[in-house]
């Protein structure tokens, strides 16, 4: 019988989050940590994380308004942000017990999601 542990969710200060994007995260009702973002397209994405609940959502709409993806994962274990000179990027690990993930947000020059989930 595996037995889950339970796993912190590693995230950056304040300070982090807005060194790599330029923008300070806001927080919402529920105490969440919340960035509204935007591509140089006129894409946005609202990135929202929540340390203590281990969740993050992603909404992303296009230039137009139109909602490309809304997705509300939980289990997270680390955040990170990385800024360089061309790029900006969001990075979240996953482990779901039997599941590890990893899902990858590109914020700059162009808005790109990747989500990747396997067996251990």
């Amino acid at each position: 019988m595996k037995v889950d542990v339970y796993r912190e969710f590693l995230t950056p200060d304040d300070e982090e989050v807005y060194e790599a994007t330029g923008e300070w995260p806001d927080s919402d009702e529920s105490g969440a940590r919340v960035l509204n973002l935007r591509d140089l397209s006129g894409q946005s994405l609202i990135f929202s994380y929540d340390s203590l609940a281990r969740s993050v959502r992603i909404r992303w709409t296009d230039h137009q308004g139109t909602e490309v993806l809304d997705c509300f994962r939980e289990s997270a274990t680390r955040l990170s942000f990385t800024s360089g000179s061309s790029s900006k990027h969001i990075s979240i690990d996953f482990n779901m017990g039997e599941c590890t993930g990893t899902m990858e947000i590109q914020l700059t020059p162009i808005l790109s999601v990747r989500d990747r989930v396997m067996f251990q």
